[in-house]
């Protein structure tokens, strides 16, 4: 489906796409390719848009928080605005005191995007940026992907070649609150970050090329805890960033495939969200300096009133040699994903049993449970005579218990 989304200043007009399921709802806008909104089912399988924004195009040219903008070139920060790639000295624009901030102030969520293609369950945008476009090297096309990759779930995919070597480091700004954009503080959320490292900052929010462990400090996020239970410590890294925006070193068993990087629980509506990547970082910003912004149905948006966790390569890693880097060679493919699976607290794990049923009887009884019920991880083990067992795990929806002819079904909730 699409939709009139509004006129810019220009007087061009913006679109806004549309891809569902039964449990998720994502728009898009060709203003930027952003992510306008992610409806997903609370624990009374009721839609709850929980990401902040705005209602029409008019708000994205305006904005200055980045709401659900996708970043690029470069996402983060490039320290004293300027680098050396192959010998060559490139001097970008000082956004962000002396240091550049998401590729600024020329920002490709600010552009309008081609739609290549629109399906059901898909969407691709595409954007041709020049040589020294804010200030990179190379010509290079750009592409935005958003998927629909199961009944609660989304990706985004970012694709580029460039013609030269060039910085790459693409990702999504969204905002997230998971008791629906609008309803205040996200400082109750429970969170989880797969990381034992984090990388430290100086002043200005740059990198020391330090990597610590996370152990014994308020940067521990292994085991689930409150986001807000240390974000106004007096712990030095805290007071720098006035809360958390932060760089995690994500726990990597393969690098080569997406890995997970963040669980996150609302306390209030039991939606929960578990974010994969293949980068090898993540950034946490818990909202310090959003400026009571007039938002979407007239809410005003408060400082800690969305998070954002943003996969990267690591802050100012084309300075920084100790980094893996962010150089995309000439003419390679530069491709990376971030998946988005959303559950709710009335089930996370379902486990089906039952004995001389097969495959197929199988696969129509997750249809009819699929059909029924709404969003959760499960896994299925079967009994034969010999009492063999066997596991599967994927991402479909399911919300509740059931039970069916030579069928019992077990549920953990959160």
């Amino acid at each position: 489906m699409v939709k009139n989304f509004g006129q810019l200043s220009s007087g061009e007009t913006a679109h806004l796409y549309s891809l569902m399921t039964d449990m998720l709802r994502i728009c898009v806008t060709d203003f930027g390719g952003t992510l306008v909104s992610v409806e997903v089912k609370d624990k009374s399988c009721e839609f709850v848009d929980i990401t902040l924004g705005y209602d029409d195009v008019a708000g994205y040219e305006n904005d200055n928080d980045c709401f659900g903008f996708n970043i690029g070139r470069n996402a983060n920060r490039i320290s004293n605005a300027q680098f050396t790639l192959n010998n060559i000295k490139y001097v970008l624009a000082k956004n962000d005191g002396e240091n550049n901030l998401h590729s600024g102030p020329h920002l490709f969520s600010k552009r309008m995007w081609h739609v290549t293609e629109y399906r059901d369950d898909s969407i691709i945008f595409e954007i041709e940026s020049l040589h020294l476009d804010q200030g990179f090297p190379g010509n290079a096309k750009f592409y935005i992907i958003y998927r629909i990759t199961g009944s609660n779930s989304f990706e985004i995919e970012y694709n580029a070649v460039s013609d030269m070597d060039t910085v790459i480091n693409m990702t999504n700004h969204s905002y997230f609150n998971l008791n629906g954009e609008g309803s205040g503080s996200i400082v109750n959320h429970k969170t989880v970050i797969h990381a034992v490292s984090f990388t430290p900052l100086r002043a200005g929010a740059i990198p020391t090329g330090e990597v610590r462990a996370v152990e014994k400090t308020p940067m521990d996020f292994r085991k689930i805890k409150r986001i807000g239970d240390d974000i106004n410590s007096e712990y030095e890294q805290i007071k720098i960033a006035g809360g958390y925006d932060h760089n995690w070193v994500i726990d990597h068993p393969d690098s080569q495939n997406l890995a997970e990087c963040v669980e996150v629980y609302g306390d209030k509506t039991g939606i929960a969200m578990k974010i994969s990547s293949d980068y090898p970082g993540i950034q946490m910003y818990t909202g310090n300096y959003i400026g009571n912004v007039k938002g979407k149905h007239g809410h005003i948006y408060a400082p800690r009133d969305g998070v954002c966790f943003e996969p990267q390569y690591f802050p100012d890693a084309v300075n920084r040699p100790e980094f893996e880097s962010s150089v995309c060679k000439a003419g390679q493919k530069f491709d990376k994903k971030i998946k988005y699976v959303f559950f709710n607290d009335k089930l996370l794990e379902i486990r089906i049993q039952y004995g001389s049923l097969g495959e197929t009887s199988y696969e129509t009884i997750l249809s009819d449970i699929t059909k029924k019920y709404g969003g959760a991880t499960y896994s299925r083990e079967y009994s034969n005579g010999n009492k063999e067992s066997w596991w599967k795990t994927k991402s479909i929806t399911l919300t509740a218990y059931y039970q069916n002819e030579g069928v019992s079904v077990y549920y953990r909730k959160n």
